[in-house]
């Protein structure tokens, strides 16, 4: 349990402020409790689950874990923290819009501050939905999105990373998106900062980016109006690639010149980890 006095209630409205086009809430995407914990204590306002990063935990490519698991691990990362944690729900396991808000409701009841729903679907027959559809879906989540505690809802138009880099049907997807209910609206795979500009220039809700090879830096971001950024399972890969650098250094070289970042580690989980 966390030491945290504040209600769900508060802690949505603590998450939504946060959202400051210009002054963007960096967002990076813990894997597990224990990143989770890390990350707060280095002093981050605000975590989001990652669904490839969760997968990657039991071995498993993204998209392979499935409603029950995904929920109750986001649950637990909010538990154990006493900042807002928002969920990658994925395309909320479900193409009928009474599916996405079951899965939205269900969100809401975890203790979680927020989610993100996603218009494409990974299921048999992998598809970008019609947009109609895809409006509908993103309206019953936001229904189900301000029923009891509450939370923020981010809808994602996936175009730029499902090999359609579109943007004016970004743009529009976005825009009923919008219109639809969404809070957050996010567009990962955007990477030309006019590409950003123009996206944020067109709706009037915060925009989340996803932090990719080859973007601006932080500060362009902000003079480009986006309000949040997140990383998704970059940090998850990031220690993976450390794992596989020290192991690398251990059966090729015979030395192990790890030690120093393992030295890091230690000392951000000691003060991250407590008994109970």
């Amino acid at each position: 349990m966390t030491s945290s006095d504040l209600t769900g209630t508060d802690m949505t409205a603590r998450f939504r402020a946060l959202h400051v086009p210009g002054d963007p809430l960096l967002m990076p995407n813990p894997w597990d409790e224990g990143s989770a914990k890390a990350l707060a204590t280095l002093g981050f306002a605000a975590l989001a689950t990652t669904s490839s990063g969760f997968a990657a935990t039991a071995g498993l490519v993204d998209g392979a874990v499935g409603a029950v698991d995904t929920l109750e691990h986001a649950a637990a990362v909010a538990l154990c923290v006493d900042i807002p944690v928002s969920a990658d729900l994925e395309d909320g396991w479900g193409d009928d819009p009474g599916e996405v808000a079951s899965t939205v409701a269900e969100a809401v009841e975890s203790g979680l501050a927020g989610c993100s729903i996603e218009d494409y679907s990974a299921g048999a027959d992998p598809e970008i939905h019609d947009i109609g559809l895809a409006a509908e879906r993103i309206a019953a989540a936001a229904d189900a999105a301000q029923e009891g505690r509450g939370l923020v809802l981010t809808a994602r138009a996936e175009n730029f990373i499902r090999g359609n880099p579109d943007l004016g049907d970004t743009i529009e997807r976005l825009q009923a998106y919008q219109e639809a209910g969404a809070e957050v609206l996010y567009a990962p795979g955007l990477v030309r900062l006019a590409d950003i500009r123009s996206l944020v220039s067109s709706v009037d809700r915060p925009v989340n980016v996803l932090l990719m090879p080859g973007m601006a830096p932080i500060e362009e971001l902000a003079d480009a109006g986006v309000a949040r950024i997140s990383v998704g399972g970059t940090f998850s890969a990031v220690a993976f690639g450390a794992l596989a650098r020290a192991a690398r250094e251990l059966k090729e070289q015979g030395t192990y010149g790890f030690f120093e970042l393992a030295r890091e580690g230690r000392e951000l989980t000691t003060r991250a980890f407590r008994l109970h």
